[in-house]
């Protein structure tokens, strides 16, 4: 399954495993690789020293590729990005900030860069500041999202007119057929997220992974907007967000629900209850906790298995 993107990550499959935080350890980064995917490390949800530690596990863990992905909203970014660069990491994913802050810096260290987009208008910009390629995720993607609610299905298509450096479809995918439907738009790889969420290697508590088996159509929403919007499971603390909304609260009352850590206390922790719980929409199609090399093969097996028998592709 050879293209720009397997050419770009020197990987077997076009299939990149989301860096998300609290769920994307070393355990998940490797499993991945080494089923012939690309792994990524979700620095989002460690502190610096625990990201090398994550990064030296990985590698001895696989010697595929893999890389690691960096919200640059959070504290400690030029800490991780200097233990990128002494670590050896070959590839970055950028995402929720300006992609010109790094690009340019990991870009002269020999490192491949991408960064994730919910808009044409942040694609353009990301082309502009030299990235290798572009993550476009529609709103239908769990955790933090675009403000411009823009859907997968559409975006991919918008983007890819706009655009000549390759595109990986993000939001709404966890099967081959998505998978196919996103590259019949025009996307060259799509990222997964929620399912590989939902797997043995994930370091997210069982409560929640369970969590992710349980969730049906509309059981998430999109809120939080006033800060960084956010796509949760509806438990209590979601309820107690929306009862908040209904007093008009400044965004400081927002914050001051919100505190910190409840992603941590929710994903990783497995607080049903209190915890933010961050997944997509797709999984209402995810019935069974696997391993991530099951989930990777069973993704490519549909895909080919559609398209030799579509014969789009």
């Amino acid at each position: 399954m050879k293209n720009k993107i397997t050419q770009l990550f020197n990987i077997k499959y076009p299939i990149i495993q989301g860096g998300m935080i609290w769920v994307s350890g070393w355990k998940l980064a490797s499993a991945v690789s080494n089923a012939g995917g690309l792994g990524l490390i979700g620095a989002g949800s460690m502190y610096p020293d625990v990201l090398r530690d994550h990064i030296q596990k990985c590698k001895k863990a696989t010697d595929k590729p893999f890389g690691v992905n960096v919200p640059m909203l959070y504290p400690d970014v030029e800490k991780i990005m200097d233990i990128i660069i002494e670590e050896g990491v070959k590839i970055v994913f950028t995402s929720a900030g300006n992609p010109k802050t790094w690009t340019a810096f990991l870009k002269e260290k020999g490192i491949t860069v991408v960064h994730v987009v919910s808009s044409v208008k942040f694609a353009l910009k990301s082309e502009l500041a030299g990235v290798d390629a572009v993550v476009c995720e529609g709103f239908e993607a769990g955790g933090h999202n675009g403000r411009e609610e823009t859907t997968t299905l559409t975006l991919i298509p918008m983007v890819k007119e706009k655009v000549n450096i390759p595109v990986i479809s993000a939001g709404g995918i966890g099967s081959g057929k998505a998978m196919l439907a996103t590259m019949i738009l025009g996307a060259d790889g799509v990222q997964i997220g929620s399912r590989f969420a939902a797997t043995l290697e994930s370091s997210a508590h069982t409560n929640f992974k369970q969590t992710i088996i349980d969730v049906k159509d509309g059981d998430t929403h999109l809120t939080l907007k006033e800060l960084a919007p956010v796509r949760l499971v509806k438990n209590k603390f979601y309820n107690d967000v929306q009862d908040l909304y209904k007093q008009n609260p400044t965004i400081e009352e927002i914050k001051e629900l919100l505190g910190r850590a409840r992603a941590k206390k929710g994903i990783f922790e497995g607080d049903l209850n209190e915890g933010e719980l961050e997944i997509g929409q797709v999984a209402g199609l995810i019935h069974q906790i696997k391993s991530a090399k099951e989930v990777l093969e069973e993704i490519v097996t549909e895909f080919e298995h559609i398209k030799e028998n579509l014969k789009f592709l």
